[in-house]
């Protein structure tokens, strides 16, 4: 298997400003690659490609010695090879039929991750094993850079990459070969359900709450978007204020992934099958305002809607899920969610008069009455059952 392990940077004050030296020369190397591009096409009909950049590479370098001189060689043809796959990318959607989004220029803040192809290669991960107590990493150009590690590595390491989150630095190692751990068969099999009011909810009736990370900090963050949007653009006032809300949002985005692992590891451990829907939740998120021509209903419930799934983090947990089963051993199966909330669990009818309100299902048929999330999770793991006979009869 393919992991990735990210750990917090802790560089001096000189080191982070060479951090941010060198996102800033490849930002402007990545620039400057697109605009050749973008030139090269236009004024000639000549279409550049990686090779040709990656050949000029050298020149610049040799040119620049105290600027893009100084930086790994490898990373810089990382940073041209990361515009080609979105040059890639673009004609892939054109073919498509697709919206087309040619790439963009990256601004200020636009920019903030440099990966090294090899460890070895302008990075050494743990580049000073004499000390046993701390691990660190070296850069090129920057030195050996503290690495507050918290779990081991294992696999082969592929990649590093370097990310700027807000203040802090993080190192992010891209492993192949990664021994999966299989857990010991618990013989429990559950189908779950997706939430706002809870975050999932399982068939034999289990409950993990739905802790509303932003909507915890719903008023801090307001007074500082509100705060923001007063300052003058360009001020060193206004770079703090954008520096205070970029941290709100980071601190939401790290407790979304502690809860989404902790939750995920629980329902790993213990049951051998999970059963969830399939769901596009793009799609369910999309915004309902419509055109001038023809405008929306309901737009503010259905902002508000949208702002509560997103809050509630169904992707992200969805994600750590997969990866977590895929190395546990256990089962996942994904099912068409059409009309697992609608249908009686006891005998089947399905009518959108059962689901009375967003907790309460009673069936319009048989009576039968049950918390709307567990009838649905039922429908759901018997849906994945059936799947998963089908598949096995086949």
């Amino acid at each position: 298997m393919r992991r990735s392990f990210k750990f917090l940077l802790r560089p001096t004050s000189k080191q982070a400003t060479a951090l941010t030296q060198c996102l800033e020369d490849h930002r402007q190397l990545y620039n400057a690659a697109l605009e050749h591009r973008r030139t090269a096409y236009r004024k000639a009909g000549v279409t550049i490609r990686y090779a040709d950049q990656s050949a000029e590479l050298k020149h610049i370098r040799a040119d620049d010695p105290g600027g893009q001189g100084r930086w790994s060689f490898s990373s810089q043809q990382a940073t041209l090879r990361r515009l080609d796959k979105a040059f890639t990318a673009f004609f892939t959607r054109i073919r498509s039929g697709r919206a087309a989004g040619f790439p963009r220029f990256k601004g200020r803040g636009w920019f903030d991750t440099v990966q090294w192809p090899k460890d070895g290669d302008g990075c050494r991960w743990n580049s000073q094993p004499e000390h046993p107590s701390a691990t660190f990493m070296r850069l090129q150009g920057i030195g050996h850079v503290r690495v507050h590690q918290h779990r081991p590595v294992r696999g082969r390491i592929k990649t590093i990459s370097i990310k700027r989150e807000g203040s802090r630095w993080y190192v992010v190692l891209s492993c192949q070969d990664v021994a999966a751990e299989p857990l010991a068969a618990s013989g429990a099999v559950a189908g779950i359900d997706l939430g706002i009011a809870s975050l999932v909810t399982t068939s034999d009736g289990g409950q993990v709450a739905n802790p509303r990370h932003l909507a915890a900090i719903a008023d801090r963050l307001a007074a500082a978007q509100h705060d923001l949007a007063r300052k003058k653009r360009g001020s060193k006032r206004r770079r703090k204020a954008v520096v205070r809300v970029a941290a709100l949002h980071a601190k939401v985005r790290r407790q979304r992934l502690d809860g989404a692992h902790k939750a995920a590891l629980a329902l790993v451990r213990a049951y051998d099958v999970i059963v969830h829907e399939d769901l596009r939740i793009v799609n369910m998120t999309r915004s309902a305002s419509g055109t001038i021509d023809a405008p929306g209903r309901n737009v503010a419930a259905k902002a508000g809607l949208n702002r509560s799934i997103l809050d509630a983090g169904w992707g992200v947990f969805l994600q750590i899920l997969s990866h977590k089963a895929e190395s546990a051993g256990r089962e996942l199966i994904a099912v068409n969610p059409a009309n697992t909330s609608r249908t009686c669990a006891q005998c089947g009818h399905c009518a959108k008069e059962n689901r009375l309100t967003q907790a309460e299902f009673r069936c319009m048929a048989c009576g039968h009455v049950a918390h709307a999330d567990v009838n649905a999770a039922i429908n759901i793991l018997r849906a994945g059952l059936a799947l998963r006979q089908a598949a096995e009869a086949a």
